[in-house]
């Protein structure tokens, strides 16, 4: 591990390769798991702003899920997560005309009815964030569904964290992705 600031980043950041195939993959960390994406408290709140803006986008499965249940629940551990569609696939889900899972967020962010693109857990995937009493951090999720985005960011030599530059920068701000960058060429220097 290394430390910028108060966090703790993985070193597999810089050493796995990561480029999500959703041709491979067909969307699936959106269908498979025992919960639903992890939420933060602010992203509540947006979600509840503009669910009516959101649902066109969605599954009419998820669409019933989030008027009876709201756009959260509590996993096991007591966090904040996106609700399950019979304990399977994400609420927010949509499906391309290819069968391929996606974010319905996303689709109504892209489509200009609300500014909020996803939750920042899903956009940072396969990054997980353990927030601790003094650090948070960042470490690497490995789950043999996303083999093949292993396999393609080996061919595209893409690094997690360069894969990640939007999502990373979005949580953190450009800066910290830039101290990232220099992370890297410090641990290169050090073989």
């Amino acid at each position: 591990m290394i430390q910028i600031d108060e966090k703790l980043i993985s070193e597999e950041l810089f050493k796995a390769y990561f480029v999500c195939d959703l041709q491979a993959c067909k969307g699936a960390c959106c269908v498979e798991g025992d919960a639903g994406a992890p939420l933060e408290t602010e992203e509540i709140d947006i979600l509840e702003d503009d669910l009516e803006q959101i649902l066109p986008f969605l599954t009419e499965k998820g669409e019933k899920v989030l008027l009876d249940k709201g756009v959260f629940e509590m996993d096991q551990e007591g966090e904040y997560v996106t609700p399950l569609i019979d304990g399977k696939e994400c609420a927010f889900i949509a499906f391309d005309e290819n069968g391929i899972a996606k974010c319905g967020i996303e689709d109504a962010h892209r489509a200009g009815v609300t500014q909020f693109k996803k939750p920042i857990s899903c956009h940072l995937y396969p990054i997980r964030i353990h927030k601790g009493k003094f650090h948070e951090a960042l470490n690497y999720h490995r789950w043999p569904i996303c083999r093949p985005a292993c396999e393609c960011g080996a061919k595209l030599k893409v690094k997690v964290y360069k894969f990640l530059k939007e999502a990373i920068s979005r949580k953190y701000g450009n800066e910290f992705y830039e101290q990232l960058k220099e992370a890297e060429k410090l641990l290169s220097n050090v073989k």
